[in-house]
């Protein structure tokens, strides 16, 4: 149902052109717009002219009209009793029931896409309810989630709503106090680049201008609406494998998760089989921070130990020490590939089952 606002922002519109007085009553008959407050409306007038089989009718000196929503009276609206207010009512009417549509349409395609992503729906009730509110089945489209460091406010649901147009195909909903979902409809020649660099956008658009920090994934992009769903669940699997690997990425795209994907799918049992199996008692969280440090630096630069050494400007020798340190810890010599990338792996790991303990409290 339209709100009272909408109402009355629409007949005083058409009172400013026409200068005509207008009425919008509800079928209780409260006054839900008025245009100059002169015009008495009788509720008993109004029940009886809703119970008739007239759409519009002259009594005492007024016009009342109906306003059909599916066919069930919605409103009623009453003007003066002449031949050009009648035309101006009919127009108004029309305005009205045109609204209705609209604002109806809107609200199912909210519920039609929360659904969808939820997979709610049966195959054959999304290809039904699409076409009943024009939506294209057939086009690509791509599920970004947008997560706000700190509990998301509506500014920024408001400034991505703005953003992204339902002119366009896009739809933009909140999912939780955190979490917005913006389903992004593509042209024919946009590809990985092009949602980066939207998602970039986002990201400097919220920081910027409502000074809230916050992290953007998204899925595949796919070609049949029936799979948005499935994109919204890698974009969700991606913000979650990104805040648990790439902690300082602020856009995550499911396509290049790579090895943390593989991990994150991993039962909990058997990660921490792999770590007794290769550390024993002596977990790799417990190496100080200089170590792991040292160790994060010296992957990154592919076990070149120059390049290390010169990046956490220390000698060459120090470095040497620190990794000699870290094989009688550990047993791994990650300067052979072999047990650099075990290190690798491990490390990856103890972060996923860390992640998991504090997600549990």
């Amino acid at each position: 149902m339209l709100s009272a606002g909408v109402i009355q922002t629409s007949i005083e519109d058409l009172k400013t052109i026409t200068k005509v007085e207008l009425v919008v009553v509800n079928e209780s008959g409260a006054v839900m717009a008025d245009t100059s407050g002169k015009i008495q409306v009788d509720e008993s007038r109004i029940a009886e002219f809703i119970a008739s089989p007239a759409d519009s009718q002259a009594i005492a000196g007024h016009l009342y009209l109906k306003v059909f929503d599916e066919g069930e009276v919605a409103y009623v609206l009453v003007c003066e009793d002449s031949n050009e207010d009648y035309t101006i009512a009919k127009i108004a009417v029309s305005q009205i029931q045109n609204l209705i549509i609209a604002y109806k349409e809107r609200f199912d395609k909210n519920n039609f896409f929360q659904n969808l992503i939820l997979d709610n729906l049966l195959l054959v009730d999304i290809y039904n309810r699409a076409k009943k509110l024009h939506i294209d089945i057939e086009v690509s489209r791509v599920v970004c989630l947008v997560e706000a460091k700190y509990d998301k406010d509506n500014g920024a649901l408001e400034m991505l709503k703005s953003l992204f147009s339902p002119q366009a195909g896009d739809f933009v909903t909140a999912v939780d106090e955190k979490n917005i979902i913006i389903i992004k409809q593509l042209e024919n020649d946009n590809s990985y680049q092009n949602v980066e660099e939207v998602c970039s956008t986002i990201v400097d658009m919220i920081n910027t201008e409502a000074m809230i920090k916050v992290k953007v994934a998204y899925g595949n992009i796919v070609n049949e609406l029936k799979d948005v769903s499935k994109s919204y669940k890698e974009a969700k699997m991606a913000l979650d494998v990104g805040k648990i690997f790439y902690v300082d990425k602020d856009v995550i795209s499911y396509a290049t998760l790579g090895i943390g994907r593989l991990i994150y799918q991993l039962p909990v049992s058997l990660c921490r089989m792999f770590i007794e199996e290769i550390f024993g008692q002596e977990m790799p969280d417990n190496l100080d921070e200089e170590i792991l440090t040292t160790v994060n630096m010296f992957l990154e630069n592919n076990l070149n130990v120059s390049e290390t050494a010169r990046k956490l400007f220390v000698h060459r020798n120090t470095l040497l020490y620190r990794l000699e340190k870290l094989q009688k810890s550990t047993g791994l010599d990650i300067r052979v590939f072999d047990d650099a990338l075990t290190l690798k792996i491990a490390l990856m790991v103890v972060s996923y089952l860390q992640y998991l303990e504090n997600t549990e409290y």
